[in-house]
């Protein structure tokens, strides 16, 4: 700790500078104006207080060691600030630019000041790394005679896959879309994460020996119960991607989609591959059912296709602006924050819920809130297409924690419906057949503290075990798993991995 009165000389929190609005909506490139390097960076730094106890280091998953790499960057010292934040992290440059800072809600100096820049300085650390070349391939020092098999390529098996191949095993990923990186590749839109961030990651780890199959289904184009008999070891990180649905009348319609049919067609268009759904909000009216992250992701990227009107709707009440008294500091309070993709446009309705969907001008008044549970046989128009969506409002309730509030139904126009309220489970249908894994209450595959399923060498971790989360949240479990697999492929101890985090050392207080 250079200055211990930094947080006192320097009071306010800068930010990035972002790109005029009617610029970056033209486009797909990243939002921001500047890199995280700025004549204030090490001056924003300079504000962490070194606390005696660090509690931003137990809002992070990973257990990054914040305070040390707070001051290297404070003094400038790229490559030690580099060498400390890798040794907890595999991919800074994926949560320095997606994560929702868990740590920054839980430093001591946003008591009674703005937070340090933790987010801002994780990114800077790992940008300045890679101009600088001091980022290169770890390649392990001898090789085991262990095979493991990472099924999906997302956070969570890029993660596993790096850790266990410079442990000296040879790993193969295999990821069923066209493309490496799971949902940060084609779930996450290009303008939050440009997808030259993953290549790049994915090049590295090539040259350290991990081995990549793209365009391979497993349990398709090759069974799970083959794909455990080939390999000593075998992790799933299939992510959690069964969509939850809405059941109201009219969702038999056409133009009502998944976000997930909806956001990876446009990276795929932005880079020339050809659409799957080929679903666009071009000249469309668009709703966005959810307004979390992705219905958010939704709203940027509508936009930039060219919709007439987006209105993301939101059943829960807009957050408020400071920390309310039943979240006190440290835990994970949720706040109200204004998205790049909000502040482009669109409308935001809280404290609303959809009734039905209609599809013709003379069916819009047929249903009423009373009944609409059980209508059924929705007339649609000639095209059997979603012309718009009946609302209403919501306030709590002693029925329920939502009751809807007579005559404030009304419709809207909506030519085009993305529906984006969570995902239940992950997809385990050819799974259970073939290679038969026990599932939680949540349709999840059951694990225990070290992460293995009922099936002898077959591993689970991230969103197909834990349940939807973050990505920050993937990758530390990736990096326990690994070290969980090193354990089991291993009679005695070989590498240094750490020890495995079990389910009962992990911080309580963030939101599962």
């Amino acid at each position: 700790m250079g200055d211990p009165r930094g947080f006192l000389k320097v009071r306010t929190r800068r930010g990035l500078a972002e790109r005029p609005i009617e610029e970056r909506i033209k486009d797909w490139f990243d939002v921001h104006a500047e890199s995280g390097l700025q004549p204030w960076t090490r001056e924003q730094a300079a504000r962490c207080m070194d606390c005696g106890t660090p509690f931003c280091m137990t809002g992070c998953p990973l257990g990054n060691v914040i305070p040390e790499w707070n001051d290297l960057v404070r003094q400038g010292k790229w490559e030690d600030a580099y060498n400390r934040l890798s040794q907890t992290s595999n991919f800074p440059e994926f949560t320095g630019r997606i994560c929702p800072a868990l740590c920054e809600q839980a430093c001591v100096l946003g008591i009674h000041q703005p937070p340090t820049m933790i987010k801002n300085d994780e990114v800077t650390i790992i940008d300045q790394a890679w101009e600088l070349g001091y980022v290169k391939p770890l390649p392990p020092q001898r090789l085991t005679d262990q095979t493991v098999a990472v099924v999906g390529s997302g956070p969570a098996g890029l993660a596993v896959a790096q850790q266990l191949t410079r442990a000296g095993h040879t790993v193969v990923v295999y990821e069923k879309d066209d493309a490496l990186g799971g949902l940060m590749r084609y779930g996450i839109p290009n303008f939050k994460l440009e997808k030259g961030l993953i290549d790049r990651r994915i090049e590295q780890m090539e040259a350290e020996g991990t081995r990549f199959r793209t365009n391979v289904e497993i349990g398709k184009d090759i069974s799970w119960d083959e794909l455990r008999d080939r390999y000593d070891a075998v992790v799933v990180a299939i992510g959690s991607r069964v969509p939850r649905d809405m059941k109201i009348p009219g969702r038999e319609l056409d133009g009502i989609h998944f976000a997930l049919d909806f956001l990876p067609d446009a990276t795929r268009r932005v880079f020339g591959v050809k659409p799957v759904n080929d679903i666009t909000a071009k000249d469309k009216h668009v709703v966005v059912i959810g307004g979390g992250d992705t219905g958010s992701d939704c709203l940027g990227t509508s936009i930039r296709q060219g919709a007439k009107s987006v209105t993301v709707l939101q059943i829960m009440p807009k957050e408020p602006t400071s920390r309310p008294d039943n979240q006190p500091w440290p835990t994970f309070a949720r706040l109200y924050q204004k998205t790049t993709s909000m502040a482009e446009g669109g409308e935001y309705l809280y404290n609303t819920d959809s009734v039905n969907f209609v599809g013709s001008e003379e069916e819009q008044s047929k249903v009423t809130i009373e009944d609409s549970a059980t209508a059924e046989g929705f007339v649609a128009d000639e095209r059997g297409h979603v012309t718009g969506l009946k609302i209403v409002n919501v306030a709590p309730g002693e029925n329920g924690p939502f009751t809807r509030q007579p005559g404030t139904e009304r419709v809207i126009p909506a030519d085009l419906v993305l529906i984006s309220v969570g995902f239940l489970h992950p997809d385990t249908t050819t799974l259970v057949d073939q290679l038969p894994v026990e599932l939680d209450k949540r349709g999840n595959i059951a694990r225990n503290d070290n992460f293995a399923t009922s099936q002898d060498g077959v591993f689970v971790c991230g969103d197909a075990g834990r349940g939807q989360s973050l990505v920050v949240w993937a990758i530390a479990e990736g990096r326990s798993c690994a070290a969980a697999v090193d354990e089991y492929l291993s009679s005695e101890k070989t590498s240094e991995l750490p020890a495995p985090i079990k389910a009962s050392d992990r911080p309580m207080m963030l939101p599962r």
